[in-house]
């Protein structure tokens, strides 16, 4: 096999085989349910548009529920990019979700209850949600690099404060008394165009999606391409060696947590200004959590971080109409997903296991050539 080959489809090896290995371990859970496996993954892709129903209801189709699905998926690519970054610089960015809730708060009091023009609006939210993120992020780096306190701590802690502040806030003067949720954001603010009539069907249409693609990118180029994503890297690799390098350390820290926390911002509109357009008290998204594994599951690679993050949504997103068409109880989603994720967090464990393997077979090889 050609060695470019090889060395493209390496990588991919354990994120695949933690996929096959946890679809055929839900498979046998769902078959020990009395269930049919098959029926079950078929409606999963159903429930999320990627094959058609049988059936569908007035002004809904397959692109109504694909459309709805990028939706939900948006706030996820972002939230994984936020931790790719920071684990790229070796720092671990549990915050993500405090972070996300902090910026969609912001930008949802100064823009989201405002009578702005659409255009105008949109903008707002995303810097908005941008600068409130990188603020959010920047402490967390100043925090490591002026006192040296773990990153891990500190993120928790912020997301203990924003958590609560922010539900006593909601609670004191912006909840709905029918939801006991945040009250609905204006339309104009929102960054989802939602039930739009075209073609004879109602669509939500993600305008988000397009930000994730392009911070995709974004992300790539800067970590590969720059002198910066080098510096970040080598901070993650070794921090004494890029210290002596001449690498300012600190300063790659924070600029590291910064550029994380403006990706969770992001995050943070897509979903509380998009995909739900409110904010539930005393509550902090799964999404910030998940997206951990995610970015692992996607080996840490931009463009990995897509497809992971449209596999494990496809599974959340899904869960109810398996539970409708193939009577699979909605926690069997969350089973998979959990097998998934412990597997694609087992990668290091894994590559050290084969890199000794390959290791003591060379030095039998080394040890029959001398004899």
């Amino acid at each position: 096999m050609n060695s470019k080959i090889k060395k493209f489809l390496k990588p991919l090896m354990i994120p695949v085989a933690a996929v096959l290995i946890a679809l055929v371990v839900g498979a046998i859970i769902i078959a020990l349910t009395g269930s049919n496996p098959i029926k079950a993954y078929v409606s999963l892709l159903q429930g999320n548009g990627i094959i058609p129903k049988k059936s569908y209801a007035n002004f809904k189709g397959q692109i109504t529920d694909f459309m709805k699905f990028i939706d939900y998926v948006t706030p996820m690519i972002f939230a994984a990019l936020a931790v790719c970054v920071a684990l790229r610089c070796g720092l671990f960015n549990i915050g993500v979700s405090g972070q996300m809730l902090i910026s969609g708060f912001t930008a949802t009091v100064l823009v989201g209850y405002s009578n702005m023009s659409a255009v105008p609006a949109k903008i707002l939210v995303v810097l908005i949600s941008i600068l409130v993120g990188a603020l959010a992020g920047s402490m967390i780096g100043f925090l490591k690099f002026k006192f040296n306190i773990n990153e891990v701590v500190s993120t928790i802690m912020f997301n203990y404060i924003f958590q609560y502040v922010i539900s006593f806030l909601i609670n004191t003067y912006y909840v709905d008394p029918v939801s006991r949720q945040s009250k609905m954001i204006s339309t104009a603010s929102r960054l989802t165009l939602v039930d739009m009539k075209i073609g004879g069907y109602k669509i939500d249409i993600p305008l988000g999606i397009i930000l994730a693609l392009l911070a995709v990118v974004f992300v790539s180029i800067l970590l590969n391409k720059t002198k910066l994503g080098y510096e970040l890297k080598a901070v993650g690799y070794s921090r004494n060696a890029a210290y002596y390098a001449g690498i300012n350390v600190g300063k790659s820290m924070v600029v590291a947590m910064v550029i994380s926390g403006a990706l969770a911002g992001l995050a943070g509109a897509t979903l509380y200004l998009g995909y739900v357009g409110s904010i539930q008290p005393k509550v902090l998204a799964d999404t910030g959590y998940t997206a951990i594994a995610v970015s692992l599951l996607g080996n840490n690679n931009p463009y990995g971080i897509v497809f992971s993050s449209m596999l494990i949504s496809i599974i959340e997103n899904g869960g109810t109409y398996m539970k409708s068409s193939a009577g699979v109880e909605t926690e069997i989603a969350s089973v998979i997903t959990g097998i998934i994720l412990i597997f694609s967090a087992s990668n290091a464990f894994v590559k050290h296991w084969l890199a000794q393997k390959n290791a003591n077979r060379l030095l039998k090889q080394e040890k029959k050539e001398v004899q």
